[in-house]
């Protein structure tokens, strides 16, 4: 079919926007297939009336009325046979594209992206209000970590929210410490004093949960990492440990992409 995707993006109304480079004009009745890794499931699209001859041509498809699975949906164009599997050259990764996406409220967010193997996909997931993390490190005893309001539909600007990073151990949410946290905007940053950690449980092992509580939102954002293009974090990222006391301390990710703070030997997070 000849038709390579040049530029493929989600808009921030989940507009599906590619721009095409082709050797023919798109026949009449050219349709946009979204197949469903997991299931199987399809939706088509009329991709409209066929254009003069030209070399490019540009689409765009809303995202919202075809009720998308979350998941990976891989892209085709059919026309007149088999359909075609959509070649990319477009990595379909910014950074500040997915900041600006993830100002606004979401219960679903949309990615285009372009596989290992060089085709256009669209990796769909369930979306709520989260504290993405950017950065995390041990200083002077304490426990520090910034980021970005993701979802929440706070302003980013200079406007400062009263916050609080707050650590739950997971095997007993009584046990807790609590520091205050800086909020400008959307940047969020806060810093937890190691020794009060140890302090707040008598063995000093176990695992960690941080969350931030923003005055203004409802409920605690958990710190985890999504607004990126690293998969499987738990086995590709990896931060330095520090000792206090001669305990091990040492931030990890789940297997769902949370932040956690594993203190004692052995500890692993879940």
């Amino acid at each position: 079919m000849g038709v390579v995707v040049t530029d493929a993006e989600v808009t921030l109304a989940d507009v599906l926007s590619l721009k095409m480079a082709i050797e023919e004009p798109l026949a009449a009745g050219t349709q946009l297939v979204l197949r469903h890794r997991g299931s199987g499931a399809e939706r088509r699209v009329m991709l409209g009336t066929p254009g003069r001859r030209a070399r490019e041509a540009s689409v765009a498809v809303s995202l919202g009325p075809l009720a998308l699975l979350p998941g990976r949906w891989d892209a085709y164009l059919q026309q007149d046979g088999p359909r075609t599997r959509m070649q990319s050259v477009d990595p379909g990764f910014s950074l500040d594209r997915l900041d600006a996406y993830a100002l606004d409220r979401r219960t679903m967010a949309y990615r285009a992206y372009r596989t290992r193997n060089g085709y256009l996909a669209i990796k769909i997931a369930e979306a709520g209000p989260i504290a993405d993390v950017r950065a995390v490190w041990f200083r002077e005893g304490r426990f520090e970590v910034t980021g970005l309001l993701a979802y929440t539909g706070l302003t980013d600007d200079d406007q400062h929210h009263t916050a609080r990073l707050a650590l739950r151990h997971s095997d007993d949410q009584d046990a807790q410490v609590v520091a205050t946290a800086t909020v400008q905007g959307v940047r969020f940053h806060a810093a937890l004093s190691l020794c009060d950690v140890l302090a707040a449980m008598p063995d000093s092992q176990g695992v960690w949960e941080p969350s931030l509580e923003v005055d203004g939102l409802d409920g605690p954002l958990a710190l985890g990492a999504s607004l990126d293009d690293v998969e499987g974090k738990r086995r590709r990222v990896h931060y330095p440990a520090t000792r206090v006391d001669g305990v091990p301390i040492k931030p990890s990710f789940t297997a769902d992409d949370q932040l956690r703070l594993e203190v004692g030997q052995g500890m692993s997070a879940a």
